[in-house]
């Protein structure tokens, strides 16, 4: 068969057999061929500073020696086994030993598993069947997930919109929706409903931060009315801080879920919590009726493992998270002092460790203010970074370690072309 070579072939195949084009992921208008360190390239050649870095977990980079090598130590040891293994067995330890509400892990392989069983295990655990989350959070692709996320239509709180089709009328009416950043708006639901399990919660919703004290106010919350605090961690895990969210800001929810970088570009995720709420996956303990079911093919994966306990070995180093605050922060200033000196209004919204730009001069608290007030600026800004090298998602960027002088100059040349291209509009 004739090899194809160029990305516009590459992309007619995929629209012959994938629904859109793609894997419904990201652009499916680019084919990536592959990525070495900080850059990636496509099917055509052409080179990118990656700033998307596989949606997060390939914090140190593409093809990491230390990383490699584990994973390469372990291949011929075997791939998976379904049962239990020594690695899988000693990333579950690193991370209880990393995070301060895990006694216990379960592993899964995906972060909206981690998200779904977490949801299911404080129903479990609390006997309760509702749960509040925050319009725009994103908690994986489950029915209570699809709630909320990226509503078209903004109807009054706590009333729930699925963002897909085949979620039925009763997943909506077992969830909860509030604005994030507003504790009086969470308090009023939790004194009006007593039948909530739990609050789910990004500690970082999407780039949005939380307002000073916002976390602990959830955390004070959920001890007053009896209701478990979930930390969605998938992104924030091993990235804002060694011990996630929970050690960066002071705060220890109920429940968290872990992935992206505890796989170390592999598929692996895991949910943990103490061992009194953790005991509902060990039906010796609690009995038939209580007990939650979870089991996957790849969950534990030893391959997945290695790469995980590498990649947290390496962050775990004196200097590993100032050097990624240093990067990030970098990022954030040549591109906001670029926008101040061209007069364009902008906000720079998240951490040093993971952020982006709404072109806005309003404040960004929750999923309706956290906009751009002309779409179209960002849609020309991000086209521009694109065509001059820099690979990014529309609404994320995400600093790594990998990132050299050599690619914040880059970066910063690309910068300027976008604000031309804004300027030419």
């Amino acid at each position: 068969m004739q090899k194809l070579t160029s990305q516009s072939e590459w992309i007619a195949r995929a629209q012959a057999v994938l629904p859109a084009g793609g894997f419904g992921n990201f652009d499916p208008g680019i084919i990536i061929s592959h990525g070495e360190g900080s850059r990636v390239w496509d099917e055509d050649g052409n080179e990118y500073v990656d700033y998307l870095i596989g949606s997060g977990p390939m914090l140190l980079g593409h093809g990491h020696p230390e990383v490699m090598e584990a994973v390469l130590e372990q291949l011929p040891r075997g791939m998976t086994f379904f049962a239990n293994n020594a690695k899988g067995v000693e990333l579950a330890e690193a991370i209880v030993e990393a995070v301060p509400c895990c006694e216990q892990v379960r592993f899964v392989a995906s972060g909206g598993e981690a998200d779904m069983y977490a949801i299911r295990l404080a129903r479990a655990y609390t006997g309760r069947s509702k749960i509040l989350k925050f319009e725009g959070g994103y908690h994986g692709m489950s029915a209570e997930a699809q709630m909320s996320l990226a509503p078209a239509a903004r109807v009054n709180f706590p009333q729930a919109v699925p963002d897909s089709a085949g979620i039925p009328q009763g997943v909506a009416d077992e969830m909860l929706i509030a604005p994030y950043n507003d504790l009086a708006a969470v308090e009023a639901l939790l004194n009006e409903h007593n039948d909530i399990a739990a609050i789910i919660a990004e500690p970082l919703q999407r780039i949005i931060p939380a307002a000073p004290g916002y976390l602990q106010g959830l955390r004070d919350l959920c001890d007053k009315y009896h209701v478990l605090l979930i930390f969605d961690e998938i992104v924030t895990g091993f990235r804002v801080a060694y011990g996630g969210a929970q050690e960066r800001y002071g705060v220890t929810p109920d429940i968290c879920t872990l992935g992206k970088i505890i796989g170390g570009g592999f598929p692996l995720a895991a949910l943990g919590a103490s061992v009194e709420i953790m005991k509902h996956f060990d039906k010796a303990v609690v009995g038939g009726d209580k007990w939650l079911m979870q089991l996957g093919t790849l969950s534990g994966n030893p391959v997945a493992s290695v790469a995980g306990l590498k990649t947290m070995e390496v962050l775990k180093r004196d200097g590993a998270y100032d050097q990624l605050r240093v990067i990030g922060k970098r990022l954030q200033t040549m591109q906001s002092d670029a926008f101040n000196k061209a007069g364009i209004a902008h906000q720079i919204c998240g951490d040093e460790t993971l952020f982006d730009i709404y072109f806005t001069d309003r404040a960004c608290l929750d999923y309706r203010t956290a906009s751009h007030d002309s779409p179209g600026v960002n849609e020309t800004y991000n086209a521009a970074l694109r065509d001059h090298g820099i690979f990014k998602a529309p609404a994320k960027l995400y600093p790594s370690l990998a990132i050299t002088e050599a690619d914040l100059a880059l970066t910063e040349a690309a910068v300027h072309k976008g604000i031309e291209a804004i300027n030419a509009l």
